[in-house]
């Protein structure tokens, strides 16, 4: 059996149908309520998963308002062009090999935070995310996934404009804005999953459908991307890889993201992701 874990008030949770559980409490003190802490107990989150149905729950999931399930990570990578759809739709060739960026740890934000736009070409990516669970160095594709935590979902939003300020594209400063790395709802350990190499990610936008693809059609799949990632740098408990997102994008059909805009991404097996957007201020390069 797996876990669900969530972030409630900072503090590690397991999830169990409608209601959370704070890890620190139900284990009596055994385990860290830290939610970074509590990550490097994998099989002591399973076991205690398999009692709390009989513990008294914290409270209800609905009651609470849930932080990023993961909070310091050490490395946030993102996969761009990994559909070859969204490659085509964005005119580009389809990559040899991982295009690979990073997210600034600081642009994470939780399931239903308020994505807060700085211009007038922020976009939505609905993705699957992985989490790191033990790390290593040359990791070899065919053991990946036992270094696999678990999955959670993430909107790697992304100022188009700011992206696109130089040659080559800032990808990672396009993508690092504060709030620009929704992630959520819960952590879902690769036992709750039935086949994580086939878990369809939709996103809607105002209740419009506008992302509705399966991960089994990504162009690298996650064995891939984590022996890719690992000859070059060693992967730590807690790291975060956006694995690419689906065709649907708004820059390709100049459908940029306004104010009170609401992105709504589900995977099943996991849950769903909403988050509104507030434009709050300009952003101004040194060329304006």
């Amino acid at each position: 059996m797996g876990f669900r874990l969530a972030n409630v008030a900072g503090r590690a949770s397991l999830v169990d149908g409608d209601h959370y559980f704070d890890i620190e409490t139900v284990s009596t003190g055994w385990l860290p309520s830290d939610v970074m802490g509590a990550l490097a107990h994998r099989d002591a989150l399973s076991e205690l998963a398999c009692v709390i149905a009989d513990r008294e729950p914290s409270g209800q999931v609905a009651d609470v308002v849930l932080g990023p399930p993961v909070t310091r990570p050490q490395k946030v990578f993102g996969i761009g062009l990994n559909y070859r759809d969204h490659a085509a739709e964005s005119s580009m060739v389809v990559p040899e090999n991982p295009l690979v960026f990073t997210k600034f740890p600081s642009c994470l934000a939780g399931p239903t935070a308020d994505v807060e736009m700085r211009s007038d070409f922020c976009d939505y990516e609905g993705e699957l995310v992985v989490v790191i669970g033990d790390g290593g160095k040359d990791i070899p594709a065919e053991n990946a996934w036992d270094h696999v935590l678990g999955m959670t979902i993430g909107q790697d939003i992304s100022d188009r404009r700011a992206q696109f300020a130089a040659k080559p594209p800032h990808f990672d400063l396009g993508k690092s804005f504060d709030t620009f790395g929704p992630i959520g709802p819960v952590l879902v350990s690769t036992e709750e999953i039935a086949d994580p190499g086939a878990l369809r990610v939709v996103t809607v936008v105002n209740g419009e459908e506008r992302q509705n693809d399966t991960v089994a059609n990504l162009i690298f799949d996650v064995p891939t991307l984590i022996a890719y990632l690992s000859q070059i740098t060693t992967l730590v408990t807690g790291d975060l890889i956006f694995t690419g997102t689906p065709s649907g994008v708004g820059a390709a059909h100049g459908r940029f993201l306004v104010h009170g805009d609401v992105v709504v991404t589900t995977i099943e097996g996991i849950g769903t992701i909403s988050n509104r957007c507030v434009r709050v201020a300009d952003h101004h390069s040194p060329g304006d």
